[in-house]
């Protein structure tokens, strides 16, 4: 059986080798569709761990309650499409986040609102993130202060103009200089700094240094000219109960909004379990999408072989027919023209993974230290097993009916042939 294999690889390198050119072109049509399967799988699994660790920075133990347009639903493209079209939803209140926190299972809470302002001091300007948040902040989020302290409730409600600015933000306006105690220019106003944030580094694409954090009420009043908030970050003590608490939290703001009808909601609480489910279902139809486009290149990279391989049997008419006279089976010329399939795809696969390990390892090193990304080099030896089979069976898919019909040349046509 050994010897009978090693035959028939023989002869077919030999044939392989005697169109070089030929074969070449053929391998690269199956490196090119096992690359793009080998960077997808590894590209998406890392993509699925960035997004979860993201999330995760946070913990697992919050509820969010954020505006939503009523009648669609929070994860809709209806409700995404509508706000960031303007669609302005102004009945979450600060008063909400403190009927909220007297629920048992809600430990702590922040709220507030996001805007983009130009902050100054001196000579240099910055368009950057201004956070409008409660006091409460400073003790949910995972950052601390390396100067000064954050502000506190009684300034908050107070409309104090105090600002905590972001790491990044600081060494733009300051440099090594110290900030605390000097003053900025938001929205035209002046501001005191009193503290400074930790270096947080980026978030997506999102640098979560370059942020300053005011009073909520005073990015309310003194700046955006409104009486309301678009979030609600509570942190929970047992996450156990997370669903039921999200459900109850619903209930209480329903009451306090008046809604009777559920598909009016104009708010939506999800549970960092809800939001870890909803993003295992984005980046897992992500990854079917570009898996389903990777397979496509396969598939023409198959039908580049079949086509070969229909060259290759009209080419060698006259030598089938004389093996076949010579007493060659079937079987034997069938084996024959299927080996010669499944060994280039399975060199177009194995040139195709290690091309893919090198593109996957190129994405994390550029995504890691260009881009700031916290990207993590991905690759597992399934991957490695699921190409090789699939170089291996595009080879014997494609190249099953070319073969049959060598094996069923008649050899006495096929020797007229020549």
């Amino acid at each position: 059986m050994i010897k009978k294999l090693k035959n028939l690889c023989k002869i077919a390198c030999g044939s392989l080798l005697r169109h070089k050119l030929r074969s070449v072109l053929t391998i690269l049509g199956i490196t090119v569709g096992i690359t793009v399967v080998i960077v997808v799988l590894s590209a998406g699994q890392a993509i699925e761990d960035f997004i979860t660790g993201q999330v995760n920075q946070f913990g697992t133990d919050w509820i969010q309650v954020e505006v939503k347009v009523p009648s669609a639903g929070k994860t809709s493209l209806e409700n995404v499409g509508g706000l960031a079209q303007g669609v302005t939803i102004t009945t979450l209140k600060l008063s909400d986040a403190e009927e909220i926190k007297e629920h048992p299972n809600v430990r702590d809470y922040y709220a507030g609102n996001v805007s983009q302002e130009i902050i100054s001091y001196e000579a240099q300007n910055k368009l950057t993130m201004i956070f409008g948040v409660t006091a409460g902040f400073i003790d949910i989020d995972p950052s601390e202060l390396i100067q000064g302290r954050f502000y506190t409730e009684a300034e908050d409600k107070g409309l104090d103009k105090v600002a905590v600015l972001g790491f990044g933000i600081k060494d733009v306006l300051f440099g090594q200089r110290d900030a605390i105690g000097e003053n900025v220019k938001i929205n035209k106003q002046n501001y005191e700094v009193i503290g400074v944030m930790e270096e947080k580094g980026s978030a997506g694409m999102f640098s979560m240094d370059d942020v300053v954090y005011i009073p909520a009420r005073t990015m309310q009043k003194r700046i955006l000219g409104i009486d309301y908030i678009t979030f609600i970050f509570n942190r929970i003590y047992d996450t156990s109960i997370a669903r039921q608490t999200a459900d109850d939290i619903t209930l209480i703001m329903r009451d306090l909004h008046n809604i009777t009808d559920p598909n009016r909601d104009d708010f939506h609480a999800t549970s960092a379990q809800e939001a870890l489910e909803m993003l295992d279902t984005v980046t897992g139809s992500i990854q079917i999408l570009l898996l389903a486009i990777a397979l496509i290149s396969l598939v023409v990279g198959g039908v580049g072989i079949m086509n070969v391989m229909y060259v290759s049997v009209a080419e060698r008419t006259f030598e089938i027919g004389l093996r076949k006279a010579l007493g060659a089976k079937y079987n034997n010329i069938l084996n024959q023209f299927l080996t010669e399939a499944v060994i280039i795809t399975f060199i177009g696969g194995i040139v195709g993974i290690i091309l893919g390990i090198i593109l996957t390892w190129l994405i994390s090193f550029v995504a890691t230290n260009y881009l700031g990304f916290d990207w993590q080099f991905y690759f597992s030896i399934q991957y490695i097993l699921l190409a090789a089979g699939m170089s291996v069976l595009v080879g014997l898919v494609s190249g099953l009916y070319p073969a049959r019909q060598a094996a069923s040349l008649d050899p006495m046509v096929a020797l007229r042939k020549e």
